[in-house]
């Protein structure tokens, strides 16, 4: 029931979102998350805990500005991506201007296929859709499965709607392998918080769980990694860059070179996002393990 429900509240506010013209959707977005901001501070701690630790050098009035066009951001790319439904091919091409797109070609030349990593940046469904499309070479992007089964089926369209494939996470590696073998491109959000467990990599100064899934399959399949980024603009356009990860001087054990090539791609998202500090998903937990790291690492000096 409460899978229905929630289905059924996300189709009435979709048909709200699909009656409005495209400007209109981000305008509304853009004053839904003030009211959020100053009503109903859903995470709003968080964010503001988040930019804190990050930038210890900025003011309070700096880092709660930064918050709140960070939830202008979030409803801005939450409403937009309902509207994918409308989006026509030259209306994207109106609204995202990408003039290193050759970029993809000239890798995908080397013919070992390309791994491109991004994070949740801007409107990172709407940038996954339209590079895809206007590269002429689909993405098969790797998503995690919602909890609900509809909205998951309503996420998986809306982002194959033109070229693009979804694979779940669940049952990516081997999918990922062929795709990297017959020479195609493979996309992920790199920015996700990994296990307790996992390779801990220095992310804005404290330690970070990262999964080490991109660095795996470059390194098995020597397919070159792409960072991927989407900025959002004042007047409701976007313009899409790109900055290859340097993989040419890699030396050590296989697992030393799954650090490093780790440690560039995250060092690269954090250079991206310190530029756009708005434009990134601070309400994520992005460093929900790195107290019981420190700990581990504490008593582990101790004994």
């Amino acid at each position: 029931m409460k899978n229905f429900l929630e289905y059924a509240l996300l189709l009435i506010l979709r048909l709200f979102i699909l009656a409005l013209p495209f400007r209109g959707v981000q305008l509304f977005g853009r004053a839904f998350g003030s009211f959020i901001f100053h009503v109903i501070p859903i995470r709003k701690e968080l964010v503001l805990s988040n930019l804190r630790h990050a930038f210890p050098e900025k003011s309070e009035q700096e880092i709660r500005s930064t918050a709140l066009k960070n939830f202008q951001n979030i409803f801005e790319t939450f409403f937009e991506t309902f509207w994918i439904q409308r989006m026509t091919e030259k209306h994207l091409r109106s609204i995202v201007r990408i003039p290193e797109l050759k970029t993809i070609d000239e890798i995908l030349k080397r013919g070992k296929g390309l791994v491109m990593l991004s994070g949740h940046i801007s409107n990172w469904e709407m940038m996954a859709l339209v590079v895809g499309l206007m590269s002429d070479h689909p993405l098969q992007i790797i998503v995690k499965k919602q909890h609900n089964p509809s909205v998951d089926r309503l996420m998986n369209r809306l982002r194959t709607k033109f070229n693009n494939t979804v694979v779940d996470m669940d049952h990516a590696p081997r999918e990922i392998l062929k795709r990297l073998r017959e020479h195609g491109v493979i996309a992920m959000l790199a920015d996700q918080s990994g296990p307790e467990e996992g390779l801990f990599i220095d992310y804005f100064g404290r330690p970070t769980s990262t999964h080490v899934g991109p660095a795996v399959f470059a390194l098995r399949t020597q397919a070159p990694v792409l960072m991927t980024y989407g900025v959002r603009n004042t007047d409701g356009t976007f313009d899409v860059s790109f900055e290859e990860v340097d993989t040419s001087d890699l030396t050590g054990t296989d697992d030393e070179k799954i650090r490093t090539i780790t440690e560039r791609h995250v060092n690269l998202l954090e250079k991206f996002v310190r530029r756009y500090p708005d434009q990134w998903l601070w309400m994520h937990k992005r460093w929900k393990h790195t107290d019981k790291y420190l700990q581990r690492k504490a008593e582990e000096f101790v004994s």
